[in-house]
């Protein structure tokens, strides 16, 4: 990964705010910035410098994988140790402002921080800088994801072969997160879901230890972290003999999902591709059966802006990544989504997902 030009473009925001100084303390900030991958940091952007800031627990970890900042180890937490290092240096400025994460630091963590800060060097809440840079990956990330994509979508076959009446939601789970751990990821993105029956009505239905019912649809929706990346996709099969019915409501979300996909281009709001999906769930009499978002952008973590709903402004740029996930839902009966991941190119998109979606019955 190339941080240099991350580092730089935070910089250059730096230098339009009244903030003489960024604390980064999300750990997937840190990491999207400098490199870092564990559990206790802190990196200081300033106009001329960076510093890094963890505790001794990370020595040696910090000095092989930090790029681009001068590193503090201390015996104490990174935000005491990013104060006392502040206080030593800043402490004569005649006036010091530094911005910290709002969506990420509690307000006991900003008031120890101001605590242990000179009188006159303030922390105070910056916007989510970072996060809007994160939307558009580079080309490095663009191979991480697409890698983490072929791994993910693979568990599917590994589900088809286990999928079976009687066989517990965890079971079939267990199975594909062993295929992913003996391929190379090093966690599932999220809990798998495996939601049979009834219980795919349920869109965050995570597996559970009830057997896979003898007919109906099963959700299925899993990902794998891969090189600090995340994947996400969703396939909806039917166990037994599928009536009409389920026939009508899954080709009616397939059709949103590609109608969604082929609103997926620059210069298209997030809205405009949520909007596709609804109009034709809407067509075929089941918008209301359609609870949640269409989809997010994806990356270091598995739900990153934008988010792709309505009513939401963002723009689609080149190097953006979003899922694209309409699904309908009938409580106490049954449910379907279908997701992929998408990336967003000059012409229009990609489809990084190559599993097919087509209805399948086992």
């Amino acid at each position: 990964m190339n941080f240099q030009p991350r580092q730089e473009k935070l910089r250059e925001y730096l230098a339009t705010t009244r903030f003489d100084g960024l604390v980064i303390s999300h750990l997937p900030n840190v990491r999207y910035l400098c490199g870092f991958t564990g559990s206790a940091g802190l990196l200081l952007v300033e106009a001329g410098a960076n510093t890094f800031f963890t505790d001794v627990r990370y020595d040696t970890q910090a000095l092989e994988e930090v790029k681009g900042a001068e590193v503090v180890v201390a015996n104490k937490s990174p935000w005491d140790a990013a104060a006392e290092w502040i206080s030593e240096r800043r402490g004569k400025a005649r006036h010091w402002t530094i911005g910290v994460e709002a969506n990420h630091v509690t307000l006991a963590e900003k008031k120890r921080f101001n605590d242990g800060l000179p009188t006159k060097v303030r922390a105070k809440d910056a916007p989510p800088q970072v996060e809007r840079d994160r939307m558009v990956k580079d080309d490095d990330e663009l191979e991480c994801i697409r890698a983490a994509v072929k791994l993910g979508a693979s568990l599917f076959d590994r589900a088809l072969k286990v999928l079976r009446p009687g066989t517990k939601e965890t079971e079939v789970a267990a199975e594909m997160e062993y295929v992913a751990r003996r391929a190379g990821a090093e966690q599932m993105s999220f809990p798998t879901i495996i939601a049979s029956g009834a219980r795919s009505a349920l869109p965050h239905g995570r597996a559970s230890d009830q057997p896979i019912a003898r007919t109906g649809f099963v959700v299925c929706d899993f990902g794998v972290i891969l090189a600090g990346y995340c994947s996400d996709q969703t396939r909806t099969v039917w166990v037994g003999e599928a009536s009409s019915e389920a026939h009508h409501a899954y080709e009616a979300v397939l059709a949103a999902q590609l109608a969604a996909i082929h609103a997926v281009r620059p210069g298209v709001t997030v809205a405009a591709v949520d909007s596709a999906a609804r109009e034709v769930l809407r067509e075929a009499g089941l918008d209301k059966n359609f609870t949640h978002s269409t989809g997010h952008g994806v990356g270091l973590e598995i739900h990153e802006a934008p988010r792709v709903a309505s009513g939401q402004k963002q723009i689609l740029q080149p190097g953006m990544v979003i899922t694209i996930e309409p699904g309908v839902y009938f409580p106490g009966r049954w449910g379907i989504r279908i997701e992929d991941m998408v990336a967003v190119t000059p012409q229009g998109c990609e489809v990084l997902t190559s599993t097919p979606k087509e209805f399948l019955a086992v």
